[in-house]
């Protein structure tokens, strides 16, 4: 670490990408809750509002690999500023579109500046802060990547109840300028820059292999895996994203380094992350589902279920970071994998009777598991890599997180969904019920919920024998020294021939 990163003043450094990320990930979940009320506000079906959070994921996912092109290329202050200017442009359009076609264009904005926020933010704090250090500042980074994300739903759906959909970006308007002022004070140049080619080609195939890979998992969830939209967005990814990464492997100057695999120890919490972020999804995708569908509570109190949990990930997110500077991530991770295997495991017991307050507890604590996790696996993979594959580390783990929670959204509905379609059947016929006679109506009600439940229980054991398996390779990880690179020292010539004379 030069002398000039170490003298500078980091506080403000932090403070102004924290409160950029933070605003970014709080608005990826804000409109979920909204969808419903903005598709009769603005006059659309339902599969064209779910372009409002679809194309958002979709945009920010892909620019997600080009971020390490773009780290290299721009100054760290410029990069910000763009960022977040982008996305408080999209937010101002958005906020005062008077149709549909504008709400999206902003949408489309706002992740333009959101995609690249996350690795910036992950490049500059393993730049200014010494590996001894890390995992404290990887904690604060997690604040941002798990409290705003679960605070969302909670806080949309209280406004929702009272005010306009509008206000949803009214409110994030103040909060982004903030962030844009305050960086353009605070801000400081950390990162090395230099004139890399742009590899438009592998741009192209990075875009439709991640774009269609996300997309069709996404939609997979929603229409069913035999949709033809689904089929072939996965095929056009799949075909894509090998493509991607023959070009990568063989051009001189990749625009997202699949080297980094050639670490042991980043490719092992690489996996693990992957399988852990597909397992978190299972809660804050599934509970919402039992409590508003199955059992009648409110977007606003489904959001409530989640919110205890949040804090507690926020509070303990820097905490477990400290923890992590001290006896590294093998211990961390292993004890918060139990925790996260055996609350899991307890969500497959739900029933119709379930109670409100034993939910909240029992995520609370799968929470507190959860936020030893992440971050601190995370680090303890890039520590790792030497300094100039940090971006491409950081951009590789986000763009796999990304697609880790489509294709565990979109696995974890299905299976819920197959899984509730043929226990109802199997109910039906047990009971000897005629589902198109209107007097079964209320038995076949009954049977709907039990099948339902029954549905998302299954999906709660799938995702605690993915949590099995993370904590079987959990005990793999091991604490590192940072690959050194042995630098290239040029000779000048009057040396070279001064040696060269004396040896003769």
């Amino acid at each position: 670490m030069s002398d000039a990163i170490k003298n500078l003043r980091r506080g403000p450094i932090v403070a102004s990408l924290l409160i950029g990320a933070f605003v970014a990930l709080l608005s990826q979940t804000f409109l979920n809750v909204a969808l419903p009320g903005m598709m009769v506000d603005l006059n659309v079906s339902e599969n064209t509002i779910q372009w409002l959070s679809n194309g958002y994921m979709l945009v920010s996912g892909v620019l997600v690999p080009i971020s390490a092109f773009l780290i290299e290329r721009f100054s760290t202050r410029k990069l910000f500023l763009s960022a977040v200017g982008l996305f408080t442009l999209g937010t101002m359009i958005s906020g005062f579109a008077p149709g549909f076609e504008l709400v999206l264009v902003g949408r489309l904005v706002q992740a333009a500046g959101a995609g690249v926020l996350m690795p910036l933010m992950s490049i500059v704090f393993l730049t200014i802060f010494p590996i001894e250090e890390r995992g404290k500042a990887m904690g604060m980074m997690g604040v941002a990547m798990i409290f705003a994300p679960a605070i969302g739903p909670t806080l949309s759906g209280w406004i929702m109840e009272h005010y306009s959909w509008r206000a949803l970006f009214y409110i994030i308007i103040p909060l982004s300028l903030f962030a844009l002022i305050f960086g353009a004070f605070s801000l400081k140049n950390v990162t090395k820059t230099s004139k890399p080619r742009l590899d438009v080609l592998g741009v192209i195939l990075s875009t439709l292999g991640f774009g269609g890979i996300l997309y069709g998992f996404s939609d997979a969830g929603k229409d069913g895996w035999t949709s033809t939209v689904v089929l072939t967005c996965l095929a056009v990814g799949a075909v894509s994203l090998i493509l991607f990464v023959w070009r990568q492997l063989v051009i001189e100057k990749p625009l997202l380094e699949f080297r980094v695999f050639k670490f042991n120890m980043y490719s092992l919490t690489t996996v693990i992350n992957v399988i852990i972020t597909m397992a978190l999804f299972s809660g804050m995708i599934l509970l919402p589902l039992y409590l508003q569908t199955i059992r009648g509570f409110t977007p606003m109190e489904s959001g409530l279920l989640l919110l205890p949990g949040a804090i507690l990930m926020g509070i303990m997110s820097p905490i477990t970071g400290i923890i992590f500077d001290k006896i590294g991530a093998r211990w961390l991770s292993v004890i918060g994998l139990l925790i996260t295997v055996v609350t899991t495991f307890e969500f497959s017991k739900l029933t119709a009777q379930t109670t409100f307050t034993s939910l909240i507890i029992l995520y609370t604590v799968r929470s507190f598991g959860m936020s030893m996790l992440m971050m601190p696996i995370q680090t303890a993979g890039m520590n790792q890599l030497p300094q100039r594959l940090n971006a491409h580390g950081s951009a590789m783990s986000q763009t796999l997180r990304n697609v880790a929670g489509a294709i565990g959204t979109a696995l974890l509905v299905s299976i819920m969904t197959n899984t509730a379609a043929t226990k109802g059947k199997e109910l039906a016929m047990a009971a000897q019920i005629n589902p198109a006679d209107p007097a079964n109506q209320a038995k076949m009600a009954e049977i709907g919920q039990q099948a339902a439940i029954h549905g998302i229980n299954f999906s709660f054991v799938v995702a605690t024998w993915m949590s099995v398996v993370a904590l079987v390779l959990a005990f793999f990880i091991r604490k590192v020294e940072p690959h050194r690179e042995v630098k290239h020292v040029e000779i000048p010539d009057d040396q070279k021939e001064a040696a060269t004379a004396s040896t003769k």
